[in-house]
């Protein structure tokens, strides 16, 4: 009989002021991590010279530095859908910021932390298609489109296992979408005993 008014108790548990700061300074931080570099490693390597695509190695033949657009999604995924992945990440924002913060799931730090690392991967991503790095196509890409606004997401991280296993390029936006996503898978499989999800961490 008292199961029932518990939980309605920990319904109405506030969410502590920490999970605010925690959450919005990981996407902003990671936000700022990623468009500074690619905004650094592209100032170096673009646009490329027509017909050549060189890697600049740090590690060969294992982890270079090679200047990519990307029109699809994560690995290349959907090129061309450029603006429909513009309106599932706003989406997937807003989603995010419901769920957390007027469902009331920051209340748990797993999930504020996993989910701030999607948000600013996301948010990344987002910046670049919507053109806002201020590219446009180079000849090296499509001659067709030379001069045109490039609304495709900046990739320059390349690793590959001695020219036979070779990874999509991505960048530290994707790297954050991925960690949060294994975040996020870890925590479905974490055990929680009931106690432990009423708890309410101090700030």
């Amino acid at each position: 009989m008292t199961s029932g008014k518990d939980d309605a108790v920990a319904t109405r548990v506030p969410i502590p002021a920490n999970r605010y700061w925690i959450f919005a300074a990981l996407a902003l931080v990671g936000f700022l991590v990623d468009l500074l570099t690619k905004r650094w490693i592209f100032g170096r390597l673009w646009p490329p010279v027509a017909g050549q695509r060189p890697v600049h190695w740090v590690w060969e033949p294992y982890f270079g530095l090679e200047v990519t657009l990307n029109e699809g999604a994560l690995f290349g995924m959907g090129q061309g859908l450029v603006w429909l992945f513009v309106v599932l990440s706003l989406a997937a924002a807003a989603g995010i910021l419901y769920w957390l913060f007027v469902a009331g799931e920051a209340r748990d730090l797993w999930l504020t932390w996993a989910l701030g690392a999607v948000t600013a991967g996301i948010l990344g991503n987002l910046y670049d298609r919507i053109g806002l790095h201020g590219l446009t196509w180079p000849a090296a890409y499509d001659p067709a489109r030379v001069g045109q606004p490039a609304h495709a997401v900046r990739d320059w991280i390349l690793l590959q296992w001695n020219d036979t296993l070779r990874w999509p390029n991505f960048n530290v936006a994707d790297s954050l979408l991925v960690c949060g996503a294994i975040l996020l898978l870890l925590h479905a499989f974490r055990p929680q005993s009931d106690a432990e999800q009423k708890k309410v961490p101090a700030d």
